[in-house]
Order: structure tokens, then sequence, then C-alpha cells
């Protein structure tokens, strides 16, 4: 079942992937409590963010790991200030991330990426940072080139009037996984990193100036 989504699947294959995507889900949840356990979790630059809004936040693609590294077993509190909706790519093999998803404290899932309904799934997420949801979005993914970043971020800022807010993690100890954006895995008994950029509001289209800036703010 190549091209099968999680929200189209037959209903003979419903039951698998289901169970498929509980126990990748449970699995992910320990390992990365485990590595929690031995890994400092260090948070600078709360003071940028404003009580009761909300934020798309983004970072690289290659620190998604960290990311959940600090986020086990919920999402960093200064990233709670407004539930959680996440743009996520919906085939089946992502099913125990969506779950993970909701261990960690993300309310709703949008299901879309390039390719795979990507324009009505970012419609969607719209319609949910308007509602006041917050998000993260990785804007050179889903595929790269590494660091290098796609307008729809701004494209969603700008429909949404929602800002962005740029995160820089960092490990002091870490290895490189063997992926396209050579994902960032923090070692154990190492200090994780997450800074917290100083929000930007996109007012136009003329995306060439923000693009810089957040290239910049990421790192």
């Amino acid at each position: 079942m190549p091209s099968t989504r999680v929200d189209t699947a037959s209903f003979p294959q419903r039951p698998l992937i289901d169970l498929y995507g509980h126990v990748g889900a449970a699995a992910l949840a320990l390992y990365y409590l485990a590595q929690r356990a031995s890994i400092r979790v260090v948070v600078h630059g709360e003071t940028e963010l404003s009580h009761g809004t909300n934020y798309i936040f983004c970072h690289w693609h290659d620190c998604i790991p960290l990311l959940f590294q600090a986020s086990v077993p919920r999402l960093p509190r200064s990233l709670r200030g407004a539930p959680h909706a996440w743009m996520q790519h919906p085939l089946w093999y992502m099913k125990p991330i969506h779950l993970f998803l909701g261990i960690i404290g993300v309310q709703e899932i949008v299901l879309g990426s390039t390719g795979h309904e990507g324009r009505s799934a970012a419609d969607a997420l719209v319609g949910l940072l308007r509602a006041g949801y917050s998000t993260v979005m990785f804007p050179d993914g889903p595929a790269g080139p590494p660091h290098e970043i796609k307008k729809g971020i701004f494209h969603v800022a700008l429909q949404s009037g929602v800002p962005i807010v740029p995160l820089r993690l960092s490990a002091s100890r870490c290895y490189r996984l063997p992926t396209w954006d050579r994902k960032i895995q923090a070692l154990p008994f190492s200090t994780l990193r997450l800074s917290i950029g100083t929000p930007i509001v996109v007012r136009d289209a003329a995306f060439d100036e923000v693009a810089g800036a957040l290239t910049a703010a990421l790192g």
C-alpha cells in the first residue's frame, strides 16, 4: 500500500495501520523518554514570547530529533501558550509520528504535504491558526535542500496573521543520522539548548527580505 493515506485507507487496511501506528508511537515515546532521562534541556529567550499569543514556530528539518528529545513527555512549556496543530505527511507509514505528536501535546494533525493535497492542508492550517492555534513548521522540508527556505511558511504567516518564531536547537554532544538532511541526535549526558528568537511578522508578499531575516535567525 505505497500510496495509501491514513485518512482514506480501506476498511481492511485501517486496523493494520492503527496497530502499526500505536506500536510505533509507543516505541518512539519510550525511546525518547529513555534518552530524555540523561539529557539536560536549557531554554533561552522565553521573554520573546507574549502570554496568550499563538505563533508559527519553526526550525530546520535536521533538528527534528532534537525537538522530540526536548519535548518528551510534553512540549516545552514555553511553546505551550496556545494549543498546537501541525501539518503532517498523510501516507500510512507516518501514523506512528501522528500518534506520537498527540502524546507530546499536539491537539490537531492536519494531513497534507507537497504533492499530497498540500495546498488544501495549508489552508486548513491557516484556519486553525486564525482560531488561536500555534504550529511548528520546517521551512526546508520535506525534501530539502537542507537549510534552504521554501516560501510556504510565509504564505501561511501572511494569510493567518500569525508571527513566525525561529527556534535554534543544538546539543553539546551529538551525531548526525545518514538522512538527506543529516538529522542531529543528542547523545546521552549532553546538554540540549533551545533558543527562541524574536517573532517575525510577515506583512506583504515580498518574501525575500523576510526570508533573509529568518535564515539568519535560524543559523
